[in-house]
């Protein structure tokens, strides 16, 4: 049986709206096996300071069902990937309600940036999560979920779907496979 992990306290409207254009902090290191990349942080994220933490948000559950985590970690418990060879970072550090709000200036020089904190850390692979978000930062209008042809330095580039749960494109089954595909890849290149 899965261990179910338990809910942080719930933000308050009033942290929520404070945590509007705030950042959050990377949870980075040099050589990572996967270097995962959000769109940006949401209100809920901004108020916790932990990356993915709006329950529904199935960034969590897919790298658990995928085979990256031994068990589901909680938004919390997010520094412990590094000892699993996995970060977290975003493309616009800006946090939002909804990753719309960012404009497409916002996108590109996060991208810029984003391409710069690559060729300093130096991840095996760095997977986007989202299609839309990557096309826009990156130039790459005709772009697919998957491995890119571009790389970063020496980094592979993947994309991945949008694991908010907005994202009704993919089901929680689907999501998981797509991020099994890129764990399987980096096993087999290991």
């Amino acid at each position: 049986m899965t261990e179910k992990p338990t809910t942080a306290p719930r933000p308050t409207a009033e942290q929520l709206l404070a945590a509007r254009d705030t950042t959050i902090e990377d949870v980075t290191a040099p050589g990572l096996r996967v270097l995962f990349c959000g769109i940006n942080p949401g209100l809920w994220s901004g108020a916790t300071g932990h990356h993915f933490a709006r329950p529904g948000n199935r960034f969590w559950p897919a790298l658990h069902r995928s085979g990256f985590t031994p068990r589901q970690f909680r938004p919390d418990e997010q520094r412990q990937l590094l000892d699993l060879g996995l970060g977290i970072t975003n493309v616009a550090p800006r946090t939002t309600a909804k990753a719309d709000e960012l404009t497409a200036d916002e996108l590109r020089a996060g991208g810029a940036a984003l391409t710069e904190r690559v060729l300093r850390l130096r991840p095996r692979v760095l997977a986007v999560l989202g299609i839309g978000a990557y096309r826009t930062a990156f130039g790459r209008r005709t772009a697919s979920i998957g491995r890119q042809e571009r790389t970063i330095g020496d980094t592979e580039v993947w994309v991945l779907p949008n694991p908010s749960g907005l994202n009704a494109h993919y089901t929680p089954d689907a999501l998981a496979a797509e991020f099994a595909r890129l764990r399987e890849a980096v096993e087999g290149a290991g």
